[in-house]
């Protein structure tokens, strides 16, 4: 009896949240039947989903990022085929492989000139653990300092610098000596450096959670301060790396020169887990520097051929189909074209972003009548207005978003990173008819809110 893949997947699609309640996180089953995310999905290509009965949905979340050229890539899909066809050596471990040699190659050409080793593994959260140890070790020194409301993964190490407090909950004790300190605070990052004993800061870029931008002169003055004080600079780009942000690394945008950049997500094409530090040669010389010391700090699968396969055919994509300047393009012209209609909807506060990291604030009204919705909505559960935004953009739109964080009234689109204009119409459109919904009060769509806020208040009774 032949095994297959296909056959399974054609007698259980649809046994899935059967099967999710009964072996695995159940409560996600929950929150998708809640808000009437509940699809099966039966085909993805590019930036579409289709689900069982041939619906299109635009796909404006990509796997929190990870499909940055669109599902299903043929010529990544092309190029797992041929490395499980040759039959090449994978993972001897005493040896090294030709593949992640040329993945470390071509990355370092898109990095600052300062940074020219890689160091592989699994995940962004994998990476940000690297980070934290070769830090350590490079410097000599223990104390970490992160942002608040910084996102650097959910492993131990990691998660002691999760700047979110519902992710820390209940887990501690973390790392000791991780610190916090305001985003876009310079202030407080020097008056944290000023005792010469921080490892490392590390920071994203742009913040994952809500989508904060820094201002203009603040990663400038961070690369200053980091210098002065002796830590070492780590911009974590697992979200903004690879053309995200309309360029290679967000950190162009400012023209800084960090000692690490921790990546991930986009660079595995969407197929094989992959993540990289890349790094100064000091700091790889320094941890691995001895050969006693070559295997002091590694990943049993960082390096396997199909990541890396993966890696190198995503990096070609990306030139290819000229992606990173498709990113400048649509989502600049996405932002602007939300930005139009604030002057039309008092609960619209603003788009922001960089490239295809946008962000969509709303706020709270001055009418009245609105305002008195507002509040309803607020008192239930903070940043609940939201939700009456994503929801009818995925049942009546069929796009798909998120929340940008926990007690936020940001609505975020990471979508792939080759969204055509067509698209970007699409999007704009359903942005404007979902926002012009919400005015009206009372409305249908206020009696999704009134839903919303009864499963909530349930949920803090609950607890």
């Amino acid at each position: 009896m032949t095994f297959s893949i296909a056959d399974l997947f054609a007698q259980h699609s649809t046994d899935k949240f059967d099967l999710h309640e009964q072996f695995l996180n159940n409560q996600m089953v929950r929150v998708l039947k809640t808000i009437g995310y509940d699809r099966h999905y039966k085909k993805a290509i590019g930036q579409y989903l289709y689900d069982q009965n041939g619906t299109e949905y635009l796909d404006l979340l990509s796997g929190f990022g990870v499909f940055a050229i669109g599902r299903n890539h043929p010529t990544v899909i092309n190029a797992l085929k041929e490395t499980l066809t040759l039959e090449l050596p994978n993972l001897v471990q005493l040896d090294v492989s030709v593949l992640s040699g040329l993945l470390a190659q071509e990355l370092l050409k898109t990095t600052p000139d300062n940074l020219n080793k890689m160091f592989f593994c699994n995940s962004g959260t994998e990476a940000v653990e690297a980070a934290i140890k070769f830090a350590r070790y490079t410097t000599k020194r223990e104390k970490i300092v992160f942002c608040e409301h910084g996102y650097h993964g959910l492993t131990m190490g990691a998660l002691s610098l999760n700047g979110e407090a519902i992710f820390r909950e209940g887990f501690g004790p973390l790392l000791p000596g991780c610190s916090a300190v305001p985003f876009n605070d310079l202030a407080a990052l020097e008056a944290s450096l000023s005792d010469h004993d921080v490892a490392a800061f590390i920071v994203e870029p742009i913040q994952g959670k809500g989508v904060n931008i820094p201002d203009d002169h603040y990663l400038p003055e961070v690369e200053r301060l980091c210098k002065k004080y002796g830590t070492l600079f780590v911009a974590d780009e697992v979200q903004t790396g690879l053309g995200r942000t309309g360029t290679f690394w967000a950190i162009e945008h400012w023209g800084v020169k960090p000692d690490m950049i921790c990546m991930a997500k986009a660079l595995s094409g969407g197929f094989i887990p992959v993540g990289g530090v890349a790094m100064t040669q000091h700091i790889m010389d320094t941890v691995y520097n001895r050969m006693d010391r070559a295997v002091v700090h590694g990943s049993t699968f960082s390096k396997n051929n199909m990541a890396m396969a993966a890696g190198l055919a995503t990096l070609h994509v990306m030139a290819e189909e000229k992606l990173v300047e498709n990113s400048a393009k649509v989502g600049t012209d996405i932002i602007d074209s939300l930005n139009a209609l604030s002057g039309k909807y008092e609960f619209l506060k603003e788009a922001r972003g960089k490239g295809m990291m946008v962000a969509i604030e709303f706020k709270q009204p001055k009418s009245l009548t609105l305002k008195a919705a507002w509040a309803m909505l607020e008192a239930a559960n903070k940043g609940l207005f939201c939700q009456m935004i994503t929801i009818p953009l995925f049942k009546e739109h069929h796009i798909l978003t998120q929340v940008a964080g926990h007690g936020m009234n940001v609505v975020k689109l990471l979508p792939p990173l080759n969204l055509t204009q067509q698209d970007r119409d699409r999007i704009v459109n359903a942005f404007d008819k979902t926002i012009a919904d919400t005015h009206q009060v009372p409305g249908s769509i206020w009696e999704l809110g009134k839903n919303l806020a009864s499963h909530a208040l349930k949920g803090k009774k609950g607890n």
